[in-house]
């Protein structure tokens, strides 16, 4: 096996596992899901210190 199709063989078995264990921590916040707009009104989301 030559060293390219090693390190891409690698490769592919370290997205699987981050993928395994992705899906297993499950969505990083309640009601989080996929392809979501986000909801709410367009401007009512603040960011810094100025509230």
């Amino acid at each position: 096996m030559s060293v390219l199709a090693g390190f891409a063989l690698l490769l592919v078995v370290v997205f699987v596992v981050a993928f395994a264990v992705g899906r297993g921590a499950g969505p990083v916040a309640p009601g989080l899901t996929p392809g979501g707009g986000g909801g709410g009104e367009p401007g009512t989301h603040r960011m810094g210190a100025g509230r």
